[in-house]
């Protein structure tokens, strides 16, 4: 059997218990570390769950799947992501692989930043499609995210951002000349995610990434204690410092109720501004 097992988002007692009993009972455990990663290392939760685990990054998932699917059809094999298992459409092509070699498989749900972005305040009733923000490079600007985010803002519907994990990935100039060599890890940041967005709408200037446009970043989501949540218009958040990884970002739409409003206000950088923009754009206007 082939189980795919959801850690949740903050350390390694956020497994349910019926993940913990399939991940010690396993044959093999692999832990997916490209989509998502938990802010604790490899050896803590060796420690906890009581079993060595095997890192598989984005090489191994994509390319040599069939590494981590050998001798699933005779043996227990628990392949564990952060977060949730169908967060990600990297552990729904892992299923379909299985499926096609007759191997049994069987998903262990947990939470997820689309769900756990309700901590923020907004409704996840009024969310429209998730977008994901990859890092700007100088020769590489990808804007298609910016015609989503209209397409939502167009219903009055928020939309969750989900930033960037550049992790073990190759610097180009030294794989050129035939060696390989791994980048630093980089974790995109609430202020470069609303730097890009205001950048990307000085070109297409409709208005749908505007500077006075209301928006919240959450950092370290479902960590207890170490959560932090900053609420602001897209400048002001563009200057906010959330602190260590993951970070993520919800663009607010028009149809933000007013119990919303009077969530989300908490955590404004500027109370009164957000105010007088809610009341201005958003109020009744659902």
């Amino acid at each position: 059997m082939l189980y795919i097992v959801g850690l949740g988002l903050a350390d390694e007692k956020d497994v349910t218990v019926k993940g913990l009993e399939i991940i010690r009972k396993a044959s093999r455990i692999y832990l997916e570390a490209y989509t998502a990663i938990l802010p604790v290392d490899k050896e803590r939760l060796e420690a906890y769950y009581d079993r060595p685990i095997t890192i598989a990054d984005r090489e191994m998932v994509e390319s040599s799947s069939d590494t981590i699917l050998e001798n699933a059809d005779k043996e227990d094999v628990a392949f564990l992501v952060v977060g949730d298992p169908f967060s990600a459409t990297t552990h729904t092509d892992l299923l379909l692989r299985a499926r096609k070699l007759s191997i049994p498989t069987q998903s262990i749900p947990n939470a997820s930043i689309l769900t756990a972005v309700g901590a923020t305040g907004l409704s996840l009733y009024t969310f429209g499609q998730t977008v994901s923000i990859v890092f700007f490079t100088d020769d590489w600007r990808p804007s298609s995210f910016y015609d989503k985010i209209a397409e939502n803002a167009s219903l009055g519907l928020h939309t969750l951002l989900l930033l960037d994990i550049k992790v073990k990935e190759p610097n180009l100039q030294q794989l050129a000349r035939g060696k390989i060599v791994y980048e630093p890890p980089r974790y995109m940041t609430v202020a470069q995610c609303c730097i890009q967005l205001l950048e990307v709408e000085e070109e297409r200037k409709q208005g749908i990434c505007a500077a006075e446009k209301l928006a919240v970043g959450i950092a370290r989501a479902g960590g207890g204690e170490a959560q932090k949540i900053v609420a602001g218009t897209l400048e002001e958040l563009a200057k906010a410092d959330l602190g260590k990884p993951l970070h993520s970002v919800a663009l607010c739409g028009h149809r933000m109720h007013e119990m919303e409003w009077e969530f989300v206000r908490e955590y404004a950088v500027d109370q009164g501004k957000f105010d007088e923009i809610w009341k201005r754009e958003y109020a009744r206007k659902g």
